[in-house]
């Protein structure tokens, strides 16, 4: 049966989704914080993980960003085939709605119009938008205010497909301590593995999507998780930055098949104000 949203709706859910995602931090990561607080060694580690949960305390009480960048608003979409929207586009609807939702949050502004000319949009808009039909007549809107520092360093690389594991592991490796205390640690690493040049950075960033104190379905691909998160936590790079052994709080992967003579994977990381929230209709 074909089921009719509202595109008023869909304004009003997705300016309600960038302001609790930039106020209210994710049961996960605090939860993992928590975790990380009674595990880290480093006196300094502790106090820096101490501060974040103070910071998503106060955020939370005040309705206050958890941090000045608010970020790219990227926004997944799950539409089912027999779902029609009425009143309106989905794309100006979504983007009405971090407009709207920007501005009464007093959110910062941080995109611009061209990548070279660097005025700026004044509403945070247009977001990064990614829709896929499913089956169903459900909508699925998930949000995610993506700040630029573990943005910026983020990277894919084309392996051989006679690649082992631990080429893997040694590219995420090394891009994780490139990425030193610029990416905000404790981060949370995306990886995609598989697809094509351009699908396994969107696989990396929908990993980052998952709760983050659950581990992929598959055994062997829960099991390299596992494995990455110990290995990224021996580097040393800690909270901050500042050492330690709470360098990430989850490493979350998601696989796609690919051609035989192919295998891509992306790092995409995301900081500790990992800012997620879902509405479905």
């Amino acid at each position: 049966m074909i089921r009719e949203i509202s595109n008023r709706k869909i304004v009003e859910a997705v300016k309600v989704l960038s302001l609790e995602a930039n106020f209210f931090l994710g049961e996960d990561v605090k939860e993992l914080l928590n975790e990380a607080l009674r595990f880290e060694e480093s006196p300094l580690g502790r106090e820096v993980i101490r501060e974040l949960l103070k910071n998503a305390r106060i955020a939370a009480e005040e309705k206050l960003p958890i941090c000045q960048d608010t970020g790219t608003a990227i926004v997944f979409v799950e539409i089912g085939q027999d779902a029609r929207i009425t009143g309106g586009d989905l794309h100006e609807a979504i983007n009405e709605g971090i407009s709207r939702g920007y501005k009464e949050g007093f959110l910062r502004k941080s995109m611009v119009e061209n990548p070279l000319k660097r005025k700026n949009t004044g509403d945070n808009t247009p977001a990064m938008i990614y829709t896929e039909i499913v089956s169903g007549n459900r909508l699925m809107l998930t949000l995610m205010a993506k700040g630029a520092g573990a943005e910026n360093c983020s990277q894919i690389k084309m392996l051989r497909p006679t690649a082992e594991i631990e080429e893997i592991e040694n590219f995420v490796l090394e891009v994780v301590r490139q990425a030193g205390p610029n990416a905000c640690p404790p981060i949370i690493v995306g990886i995609g593995l598989g697809g094509t040049f351009e699908t396994a950075p969107l696989l990396a960033k929908k990993a980052i999507l998952r709760d983050i104190r659950k581990r992929h379905s598959q055994r062997y691909l829960a099991k390299l998780e596992k494995e990455l998160l110990k290995k990224i936590n021996s580097l040393g790079i800690g909270p901050a930055g500042l050492g330690g052994r709470t360098t990430a709080l989850a490493v979350n992967i998601e696989s796609y098949p690919c051609h035989i003579g192919s295998l891509p994977v992306a790092v995409n990381l995301d900081c500790h104000a990992h800012r997620v929230k879902t509405w479905l209709s």
